[in-house]
């Protein structure tokens, strides 16, 4: 297991070199962790399926556009697969990826258990040109639609218990230059490196409190740093708030319909300039889970 750290540490440690952060934003990364960490794929041990939608700096022209679909399952005590595609777009590009990862997990002594994780996959970056308000017009190299696949390959380390978490991953290890031969649009990808963890403290047999952070870094820009703090009541409504360091606070609310249906939402209002110029980001979820035939709910629950 050591040596399984080890080799993730030095993956991520070994790729800070990207300028600017480019990877898409959530405000709630505690239920679709999957989406930048394949270690956590199957950690739910259920058929798990989410769908997220965020809309960032409403009311601002070309503001980012977000779409996130997930579906993970166990397929053995120890092994996991799971599909993960996000759409992300800003102003004329946008950016489809789409990766298949694996799990490996490790039952430790206790009720604690590591998985290392695998991701692999495209991503496709896509510029209309059209949308832009062009010098020249008439250039055709500046003209219609241009788009371009590169690989992705991600790696994650994830721990967890019945109550707490923590995890080490970076989704894209491969840095990728697009349109190379056209200085003036010369675009590159790099990578990040996400430590994400939390904790659920029974507070009551009624009452939970659940603190959660997630630490963003690329070098060559400042470390994002998200922290949030909510309440679970009677195991169903979560009410909770939220703060990105030098950017926006949100607040949380979710609901639990069913055993294996849950919505969430969160709304963010920006603390820096830009949030004179827009009324605020919003982002939802849908998770719907298929427990087997022996179970009707998870004999251990999962809060995260």
């Amino acid at each position: 297991m050591k040596k399984i750290f080890h080799i993730v540490i030095v993956l991520c440690a070994g790729i800070f070199s990207a300028s600017a952060q480019q990877e898409s934003q959530y405000s709630q990364y505690m239920y679709n962790t999957m989406t930048f960490n394949p270690g956590y794929t199957g950690s739910r041990e259920v058929l798990s399926v989410l769908g997220l939608y965020r809309t960032q700096w409403v009311g601002l022209e070309g503001a980012p556009k977000t779409m996130n679909f997930s579906v993970q399952s166990p397929i053995s005590e120890r092994n996991a697969l799971g599909l993960n595609v996000v759409s992300d777009q800003i102003g004329p590009s946008k950016t489809t990826t789409a990766t298949l990862n694996y799990s490996y997990t490790i039952l430790g002594s206790t009720d604690v258990k590591y998985s290392f994780g695998i991701s692999g996959g495209f991503d496709n970056f896509e510029v209309d040109y059209n949308k832009l308000n062009r010098e020249r017009p008439e250039d055709l190299y500046l003209s219609g639609t241009i788009s371009q696949f590169s690989p992705n390959v991600g790696v994650g380390f994830y721990v967890h218990s019945y109550n707490w978490y923590v995890g080490l991953a970076s989704p894209r290890l491969l840095k990728t230059s697009y349109y190379d031969d056209i200085k003036e649009t010369t675009y590159s990808t790099k990578s990040h490196v996400y430590l994400i963890g939390g904790y659920v403290f029974d507070l009551n047999p009624y009452l939970k409190f659940k603190p959660a952070a997630l630490i963003k870094g690329v070098s060559g820009a400042p470390l994002s740093v998200d922290v949030s703090a909510s309440f679970l009541i009677n195991d169903k409504l979560t009410l909770g708030a939220a703060y990105r360091w030098d950017a926006a606070v949100s607040a949380l609310a979710g609901f639990q319909i069913t055993d294996g249906l849950q919505i969430g939402y969160a709304y963010d209002y920006d603390t820096t300039k830009i949030g004179n110029y827009n009324s605020g980001s919003h982002e939802i979820f849908l998770r719907f889970e298929l427990f087997s035939k022996s179970k009707t709910r998870l004999v251990t629950p999962r809060f995260f």
